[in-house]
């Protein structure tokens, strides 16, 4: 029981045959160089298109985003234009010829390196080409500020606000 995980919707494609598929398996491996993941299973629309690419976006999620998310997530790419059905603007990047979602605060374009079957999911590894941050969430000082935009995480079914900051990296030995 890891938990709570990022809700994130990841877009993949391209401008003319594009998807959103909302993942919780995703994360950071590395900082030098950086690196992420996403984990799918095989018979997801979004799999192949991913495979195919070898890019994709992890677009960062909000409260206002919930319901889209949670959408993106249910109805499959098959069937649907998940960007012209939840109203979602595609948004050309500065590294991929994927599309960002333009009203996700963070948008984390990303290359693939390697894909490791793990059984249910395939994890798709990938570098961190770019990350495009809507200026609107920048402090006074340039840095990301959580708080602003309210990003939600995903724990057993069910999705969540981020909480209030308690402390940051190094304050228990701080003097």
């Amino acid at each position: 029981m890891i938990y709570p995980l990022p809700a994130v919707m990841v877009s993949c494609g391209d401008f003319e045959k594009s998807n959103i598929i909302t993942v919780a398996w995703t994360g950071t491996i590395c900082t030098n160089p950086a690196m992420t993941y996403v984990s799918i299973r095989p018979e997801r629309y979004s799999y192949d298109l991913i495979k195919e690419k070898g890019e994709f976006v992890i677009n960062l999620t909000t409260k206002d985003l919930a319901y889209k998310t949670d959408l993106a997530g249910v109805k499959s790419g098959r069937d649907i234009d998940k960007f012209e059905v939840l109203k979602l603007t595609k948004e050309r990047g500065n590294e991929v010829s994927v599309p960002l979602i333009k009203e996700s605060p963070v948008n984390i374009e990303c290359k693939v390196t390697e894909i490791k079957e793990l059984g249910s999911h395939h994890m798709f590894i990938a570098e961190v080409l770019c990350v495009d941050v809507d200026e609107k969430y920048l402090n006074k000082t340039g840095k990301f500020d959580l708080e602003k935009c309210n990003l939600i995480s995903y724990s057993h079914g069910q999705y969540y606000t981020l909480g209030e900051n308690i402390g940051k990296f190094g304050f228990s030995v701080k003097k």
